[in-house]
């Protein structure tokens, strides 16, 4: 495909996000921004989950992941179903109890003003390199296909994608992205379909002998319990994927904030059930087509791995345009389902939780802050994208993103299952030094014991970092009366 018509492509596809976002516009109040007047259909929700849950970084990482790691990530979604059931069953009925806009103003109940504000500030770190990660996993495969050619550069790119997904975000908020997310989701798993119809095609696959495949081949190997020291290990991928399901989905404001605009607890949590069988289904879609894209490699010759293999193929090979079409559509569905959530998340988190706008103003006051609130996010995403242009390293994206989040989402981990499963009270002065102080002391850990002991923590550095904030908070509890 020519540059041209990749930008024709985009802006067509944009043109559809902003229609939608003139039907879902109406008086831009924050009931709609940050509730959406707790009115979605909860069928809607659960399938534009999907399509936040996945992101960019699925959508291009773990197909590529397949050829170092076969199958092993499945260990990790099994875990998710273990942690999307305790948001069902335990966080959504107390989020509905309480009326929460905010997930991070029960800790403002249960401890105190500096938990509160420490849990919603971790959150705001947390989602701002996620999704900067994630922006800039796509950001620089557009810039390799489109913009480099045309002399436009990366700034600029970063620039004129924030600003889209600002666009048609500014007024009404997750009042659109429960719709924009489910078109979004749709074109996503459109493109994962038509490019293992393509490949297995060439291949000579027919439809039921792609199961073959999948169970004859080495690259399928999907349980670890070889080597209790190394990362893949089954008891660890599998507890780290239920507790990296809690804190990324149950302790994050982006993915609550969209379960939270049902009309009741029984749709949000039927919402949860469906949602995680889909996305079950839909990872193992993703790795199936990963064997199938290394195997295409191999048999082509193409010198392409991890994060590049699925472009390289769609755009470079000779399957033909309807497969780059659909790539590229999939491509930017999954950058602006997870972009334009985070993008309204922070917003809100930032408003409600640092601000206090609820608090401090009248509605109309409100709404004023919130926009400018909203502009200065934007601002804060493209300059961490670009940043991150010089230091990432080569690594495979999804695996630093979740490395990353153990350390960050450690410490509200830590935090709701102290006030969840205990009673003890804390003194809440102390509880931002014992949150600031677990992800240096997580990664002593995970380094000593790396290099001395050979363990690895993998994704399981999330629970440790769990574990020394429910430490800490047992050392620093107030006298019971």
């Amino acid at each position: 495909m020519k540059p041209h018509h990749i930008l024709l492509l985009i802006a067509g596809y944009f043109g559809i996000l902003l229609f939608i976002s003139f039907l879902t516009n109406k008086d831009g109040s924050n009931s709609d921004f940050f509730k959406a007047g707790k009115k979605s259909p909860w069928y809607l929700v659960a399938f534009g989950m999907i399509g936040a849950s996945l992101s960019g970084v699925t959508f291009i990482s773990v197909p590529g992941w397949v050829e170092a790691s076969q199958f092993s990530y499945f260990q990790v979604v099994l875990g998710y179903i273990v942690g999307y059931a305790v948001i069902g069953l335990v966080l959504l009925p107390l989020y509905y109890k309480l009326n929460l806009t905010s997930i991070y103003t029960y800790l403002e109940g249960r401890f105190g003003t500096f938990s509160y504000k420490t849990g919603a500030s971790f959150f705001l770190l947390s989602r701002i390199i996620g999704a900067s990660f994630r922006l800039y996993l796509v950001a620089i495969v557009l810039q390799s296909l489109v913009f480099d050619e045309m002399g436009i550069p990366f700034w600029l790119t970063v620039t004129i994608t924030i600003l889209l997904i600002w666009l048609y975000t500014f007024k009404s908020g997750i009042k659109t992205i429960v719709w924009t997310d489910t078109l979004q989701t749709l074109f996503m798993l459109i493109a994962v379909g038509v490019a293992i119809y393509y490949v297995s095609t060439d291949l000579g696959i027919s439809g039921g002998e792609i199961l073959n495949l999948v169970s004859d081949s080495e690259l399928s190997k999907m349980f670890f319990f070889d080597d209790w020291r190394a990362g893949n290990y089954f008891p660890k991928q599998f507890l780290s994927g239920a507790f990296i399901a809690i804190v990324m989905t149950g302790l994050d404001q982006d993915m609550m904030q969209k379960n939270l605009t049902c009309r009741n607890l029984k749709d949000a949590q039927k919402n949860m059930f469906w949602f995680t069988i889909v996305l079950t289904f839909v990872n193992l879609v993703f790795l199936t087509l990963g064997l199938l894209l290394t195997i295409f490699a191999e048999k082509n010759g193409i010198d392409a791995h991890k994060d590049q293999l699925f472009s390289t193929i769609a755009t470079q090979s000779e399957l033909g345009i309807g497969i780059a079409v659909f790539f590229l559509l999939g491509l930017i569905a999954a950058a602006y389902s997870s972009a334009d959530s985070a993008l309204t998340s922070l917003t809100t988190s930032f408003s409600i939780d640092i601000l206090d706008i609820e608090k401090k103003y009248d509605e109309k006051k409100q709404v004023r802050v919130r926009k400018k609130i909203h502009i200065l996010i934007s601002l804060v995403l493209i300059a961490v994208i670009i940043i991150f242009k010089y230091v990432i390293a080569d690594a495979t994206v999804i695996s630093k993103l979740f490395t990353f989040a153990g350390y960050t989402y450690g410490p509200l981990l830590g935090l709701y299952a102290f006030g969840l499963f205990t009673k003890i009270n804390v003194k809440d002065f102390w509880v931002p030094l014992v949150a600031i102080l677990t992800p240096f002391i997580g990664y002593v850990i995970s380094y000593y014991c790396k290099t001395y002991l050979d363990f690895d923590f993998g994704f399981f550095i999330l629970v440790l970092n769990g574990a020394i904030t429910f430490l800490g908070l047992v050392l620093i509890r107030a006298k019971q009366n």
